[in-house]
């Protein structure tokens, strides 16, 4: 499907042309060796929580500056943030009605 955007240039260590070129039994071996993928130890799903989101409402908002810059710093999926923030403050809020 076409894009009206302009693909961007990327800089990163990825070697994207070896990856491509490489067999997919040689990038599963790597993979299930390296220390730092999750997937190979099940101790880093134990507590893993899976859940459908509710869907999402659109609405008009207004932040403080210092706010949104903050959550922009970031990077991408500030907006994401910010939901999971104050989604841990009304779960919070939730759990002290249901103990008090």
């Amino acid at each position: 499907m076409p894009s009206s955007k302009t693909a961007k240039v990327t800089t990163g260590r990825t070697d994207w042309e070896a990856l491509r070129a490489m067999p997919e039994a040689e990038i599963e071996r790597m993979a299930a060796e390296d220390p730092d993928n999750p997937a190979t130890d099940n101790s880093h799903w134990a507590q893993a929580t899976i859940y459908v989101p509710n869907g999402k409402t659109s609405i008009h908002a207004s932040f403080d500056r210092d706010v949104v810059a903050f959550f922009k710093e970031g990077g991408r999926g500030y907006q994401t943030r910010m939901n999971a923030v104050l989604r841990r403050y009304m779960e919070a809020q939730q759990g002290k009605k249901a103990n008090g």
